[in-house]
């Protein structure tokens, strides 16, 4: 069992980042290792180009992003760790696939159409085209499953449709169809300000976000100040539907100490946010202070991230060298 999964890079990275994916990944990778599988981890910085970024930004996301999974939990000596920059095979065997793949599947894609919005003609080719870049990042190692979230399933059945066509064009049988890995299903973290909307770097409000780089008094001070209700929390999770704003503050406390909500509503039914949002903000403080303080001391060691990534990248590109020379080999560019 090999996965592999890969993240945009994105800077300013904050509570509802970690939560929602990068505390899925650390899980992850011990799950799968203890079934005796492998992780292979890698942040997608040909993907971050698709829409305009200033390339200092990129290049700081993707230091900042590497630090993070490392101060996370992600261990670079059991995971491979890479950016897809330094494995050139990926975007080299994206264009193999591109002769492949057919325009009829990428006009299904709707990620297009949604981020394009109503400037199909002024988007990016890189836009319309990423779903067969994202084919090639997993097709390249033969991952046998792909982690997948609801956005995702088209991505991935499009990845199989391009393995399948190649296999039976070339009548080989050098690509494994990766199957789905339905992971728990992340918590979607919401503004503390206003729960109607995500967290969001780009919120006006500072006090609406949670960064991971905020000292200990600013994260208390924040969760402290959230919006909530007069009322008290009640004894079972389905009485918070209408509860926007308390229904948030419990899902970020169950997911920090990796509970059901059902269990924090019943533990602190009864109680009003007066004593539950001091017991959120403690344990956010203790759970994220260390994140935070091992992420710093990377961010300010360029060098450790550089060759962690190095050498995840050298891991990476032994395992997709004879995959992109068999696949060049099929369509007969090698001999």
């Amino acid at each position: 069992m090999r996965v592999v999964s890969g993240i945009k890079p994105t800077g300013n990275l904050h509570l509802g980042n970690y939560l929602g994916a990068v505390k899925q990944w650390v899980a992850m990778q011990d799950e799968i290792q203890a079934a005796g599988g492998e992780t292979m981890y890698f942040i997608a910085d040909l993907h971050g180009l698709t829409e305009w970024i200033a390339p200092a930004e990129l290049t700081a996301n993707t230091i900042e992003m590497a630090a993070t999974l490392v101060a996370a939990g992600i261990d670079p000596g059991r995971s491979i760790l890479f950016n897809q920059t330094r494995v050139p095979a990926h975007s080299e065997l994206a264009w193999l696939l591109n002769n492949v793949a057919r325009v009829g599947w990428l006009n299904r894609m709707t990620q297009f159409k949604d981020k394009a919005g109503k400037n199909r003609e002024g988007a990016s080719v890189g836009l319309y085209d990423y779903p067969v870049l994202m084919a090639a990042d997993v097709l390249l190692y033969n991952a046998t499953h792909v982690p997948v979230g609801e956005d995702q399933k088209q991505h991935l059945e499009l990845a199989r449709d391009i393995a399948t066509k190649f296999n039976q064009d070339y009548q080989t049988e050098l690509f494994t169809l990766p199957e789905p890995l339905i992971s728990k299903a992340a918590p979607r973290i919401m503004s503390l300000r206003d729960a109607s909307a995500k967290m969001s770097k780009s919120n006006p409000s500072a006090q609406s976000v949670v960064k991971l780089i905020d000292s200990d008094d600013t994260i208390a001070d924040k969760f402290r100040k959230a919006k909530t209700d007069p009322d008290a929390l009640p004894d079972n999770w389905d009485a918070l539907a209408e509860r926007s704003e308390a229904r948030n503050l419990v899902t970020i406390f169950a997911a920090l100490a990796d509970r059901t909500p059902e269990d924090v509503v019943v533990e602190y039914a009864g109680q009003g946010f007066g004593q539950f949002k001091p017991a959120l903000a403690d344990l956010a403080v203790a759970k994220l202070a260390p994140i935070r303080d091992e992420m710093l001391r990377l961010l300010n060691d360029r060098g450790a991230i550089d060759a962690i990534l190095a050498r995840g990248a050298e891991k990476a590109r032994d395992l997709a060298a004879p995959v992109l020379a068999d696949a060049q080999r099929a369509m007969g560019l090698l001999a």
